[in-house]
């Protein structure tokens, strides 16, 4: 392993005020990898391409015989990228975090202090000089430029601004086509954002339906009460994952036993075209709404329609 590319990023990342946790040989290998340098790699000649948080682990473990395994993701994602994003060092796709087209790069303004490293010498940079001296400016650039992107949506009579993306684009239009029409009057429980996971969460509603769980890692996309029917919509809004198959449909039965209303099971699509990808994955009973076709809905055979069984 090149024990100096990794201790000059560190020192990089140091003398750009990164946290401690932020200097890791973690954070260092994240960035190496991003800028697509190899040990024997020249500093001039790093690069700032799309790279999946799977791209950078394999690229570390490859060029700098590291062991970091497929379940370290979120390691990397907490301990590295976020931060680096904030700060301005890398930014995203803007697609839906738990989509495979979702990627990272580095800014061309970080690109610029890699590519003019000089080992011992950082500080004598003036590049590195000029992105310290904007780098403030750089991170409210790059923060407002994900501000101007969020998507506005009005859910249960508040104003929410959603981050951008297929996903959360089709979870708007879940509230704001789907629900009017399909489920008239009723109130959302549960929507996470693609990076903020529990966006909207009404822990009382739920434990008073009976709710044991309430993690958004167990929940689907979007959860709907209608009370005047005692009627529960789990939808589960795809966009590249995740549609209510039969295992699924199980899985939320098992995970509200207790729960007395009658429940619904609805997979969304933006297209048409989604929706015969997977198509063949779709359980029995459950509805299909397509964003394309507001007006219509598929119900997959049964004798009831739009009902709980």
């Amino acid at each position: 392993m090149d024990i100096k590319k990794i201790s000059t990023i560190k020192d990089l990342l140091k003398l750009l005020g990164m946290p401690q946790k932020q200097q890791t040989d973690l954070c260092a290998l994240t960035i190496l990898s991003m800028a697509n340098l190899t040990q024997k790699g020249q500093w001039k000649k790093a690069e700032a391409n799309w790279m999946r948080i799977h791209d950078i682990i394999a690229f570390a473990n490859k060029n700098y015989g590291t062991s970091y395994a497929e379940n370290s993701r979120e390691t990397f994602r907490k301990q590295a990228l976020h931060h680096f994003r904030t700060a301005a060092l890398i930014e995203d796709n803007a697609e839906a975090t738990n989509s495979p087209n979702y990627r990272y790069k580095l800014t061309n303004e970080f690109l610029a202090v890699i590519r003019d490293v000089k080992p011992n010498k950082i500080q004598s940079s003036k590049v590195f000089e000029e992105f310290c001296k904007k780098h403030t400016s750089l991170t409210d650039l790059y923060a407002s430029k994900k501000e101007m992107q969020k998507m506005p949506v009005k859910i249960n009579n508040s104003e929410f601004s959603l981050s951008p993306g297929k996903h959360n684009l089709l979870q708007i239009k879940i509230i704001k086509e789907f629900a009017p029409r399909f489920a008239p009057d009723s109130q959302c429980l549960y929507l996470g954002d693609t990076t903020e996971k529990d966006l909207i969460k009404e822990e009382n509603k739920l434990k008073e339906l009976g709710f044991s769980i309430t993690l958004h890692d167990t929940m689907p996309d979007v959860v709907l009460y209608r009370e005047d029917k005692d009627w529960l919509y789990f939808i589960e809004a795809v966009t590249s994952v995740g549609p209510m198959s039969p295992d699924r449909v199980l899985n939320i039965q098992e995970l509200t036993k207790n729960v007395k209303a009658g429940k619904i099971f609805v997979t969304a699509f933006l297209d048409f075209d989604t929706y015969k990808r997977f198509s063949k994955d779709l359980a029995w009973e459950t509805e299909v709404w397509i964003a394309d076709n507001p007006e219509h809905m598929i119900h997959l055979n049964g004798d009831k329609f739009l009902g709980p069984r």
